[in-house]
């Protein structure tokens, strides 16, 4: 019987019709179950028992791993594994973009802890000089990548296939040394400041915004990889372009997330 329906969908999805999958929210429960944990880590182990925000904590981060992984494999790997057309590349963009949306109440949930921080006493005790070259250099990593993706899309939509992977093989470059660059600075601040996660509220707040951060960035650098992989066996076409699309829209996301932490978090900092 689940054989049959599983079926079913498959050619109702092969026919056009709509597609419906269950790993965004999947992993929007274990996002939710897991911050919710390291949120009762920090306040509220006087309220709860020891053992409930590492079970939420563990779940949470099983269940978020699961349905990115599903979901990736869905809607980037499946459907060309199993050769299909692109079925409703309008829904798979809209679900990123839903997506996206939750991504931004999340990030706005530590920027409102940080505003809270900054209402109070300011400037911290012990606050390091957080506006370097690093974050500079790191930046402008970032943007480029947004401009080699976005001209990359471009050139797969014009039939450029050489110059599309090029730019997406330059753009999965940038990331994962934007990462390597965070590193570096976490090493620096830790280190040689003193400076970390455990250093007051500041530290929290900084370590929680900017280590959520890279773990997007982690995240599109993976989608990236797959994609420059896929690209690099003639997936992709003018016509079937849904993943670099998609990943596109997380990638902008993350960037532009990036320039206003980078605004409100260091330079804001130093004010």
């Amino acid at each position: 019987m689940a054989g049959s329906t599983e079926t079913a969908s498959e050619h109702a999805a092969e026919d056009g019709h709509e597609h419906r999958s269950r790993w965004p929210l999947i992993a929007a429960i274990g996002a939710a179950s897991l911050y919710l944990g390291v949120g009762l880590v920090f306040v509220g182990l006087d309220l709860v028992p020891a053992a409930v925000p590492l079970v939420l904590g563990v779940l949470g981060a099983g269940g978020l791993v699961a349905g990115l992984a599903g979901w990736a494999n869905e809607a980037f790997i499946a459907e060309y594994l199993q050769r299909r057309a692109d079925a409703g590349p309008e829904l798979y963009t809209t679900t990123m973009v839903l997506f996206l949306v939750s991504d931004v109440a999340t990030f706005s949930a530590g920027f409102v802890y940080y505003a809270f921080i900054r209402a109070g006493s300011w400037p911290p005790a012990h606050l390091p000089p957080l506006l370097g070259s690093l974050v500079v250099v790191n930046t402008a990593l970032l943007l480029a990548s947004s401009v080699t993706l976005h001209y990359g899309h471009e050139a797969l939509e014009g039939g450029n296939r050489r110059r599309f992977l090029g730019l997406l093989g330059a753009t999965l470059g940038l990331g994962v040394v934007f990462l390597a660059g965070q590193v570096y600075e976490y090493y620096e601040f830790v280190s040689v400041e003193g400076f970390g996660i455990g250093s007051g509220a500041f530290g929290s707040a900084f370590y929680g915004l900017t280590g959520l951060h890279g773990l997007h960035v982690a995240l599109g650098v993976l989608l990236l990889a797959i994609a420059f992989g896929r690209a690099l066996r003639g997936h992709y076409t003018p016509e079937r372009d849904t993943a670099i699309r998609t990943t596109s829209l997380y990638w902008h996301f993350v960037d532009l997330v990036w320039v206003f932490l980078v605004v409100v978090l260091y330079v804001g900092a130093a004010l």
